[in-house]
């Protein structure tokens, strides 16, 4: 992760506001957390510590990165707080931009209104905490949108992993408990009249419980 001085962030952040020329009918996004010690994964962090669960974190984007790289879309990585110019996040692969809105909800559905508005045919977010996802199965949700109005990938804890759309269901990203066990069901609840797919069930990574059968994350505790 670079280290950006005040001057070099006050420059990064100018590129939140850039527009870039879509060179594909597919828009690709991610959101992120800026990778900072007692700030990510403090659900993790409380059985494992801070610099642990920042380390699994870091892993996971890691992979997150490694797989989008595959997808056939234009890639855009929405950041928490400043966009990092020298990262994991390779610019050349990776369109940056910052996350706007008081709440979750209200972050993505300014980034899907913000690509859709830009000309995209599909747009996708998907997590930053999940090994268990791939590039066959991101694919497979754009194919998916060929014959659907909106295709989501469930996760175990009640949410969603995956959420790819052709226009704007507003209703998605309103009046949700967000990080709780509800999301999904009153998710699906606001699109019984829209054409619906649903990949395979996939663990995200937020407890201990959630990692503790990846062999690939044993030696980031101890315990």
């Amino acid at each position: 992760m670079g280290i950006l001085s005040s001057k070099d962030t006050a420059k990064a952040n100018d590129m939140a506001t850039d527009f870039h020329f879509p060179s594909s009918k597919n828009a690709l996004i991610i959101f992120t957390r800026n990778p900072e010690l007692g700030k990510c994964k403090t659900r993790l962090a409380a059985k494992i510590g801070n610099e642990n669960a920042l380390e699994v974190y870091k892993f996971l984007l890691e992979h997150t990165a490694t797989i989008s790289k595959e997808i056939k879309a234009d890639r855009y990585v929405f950041y928490s707080e400043t966009i990092e110019k020298e990262d994991l996040w390779n610019a050349s692969l990776f369109k940056k931009k910052l996350q706007h809105g008081n709440n979750l909800g209200a972050r993505m559905h300014n980034a899907f209104s913000e690509l859709l508005a830009m000309g995209y045919n599909k747009v996708m977010i998907i997590g930053s905490d999940l090994l268990d996802l791939n590039a066959d199965l991101i694919q497979e949700a754009f194919f998916q949108l060929e014959a659907n109005d909106v295709v989501i990938g469930p996760a175990l804890d009640g949410g969603y992993y995956l959420l790819a759309m052709k226009t704007l269901h507003h209703k998605v990203f309103q009046n949700k408990s967000w990080g709780t066990d509800t999301v999904l069901k009153d998710t699906l609840h606001d699109l019984q009249a829209s054409k619906l797919h649903l990949l395979k069930e996939l663990n995200d990574i937020d407890t201990f419980e959630d990692m503790q059968h990846y062999q690939q994350l044993k030696k980031f505790y101890n315990i």
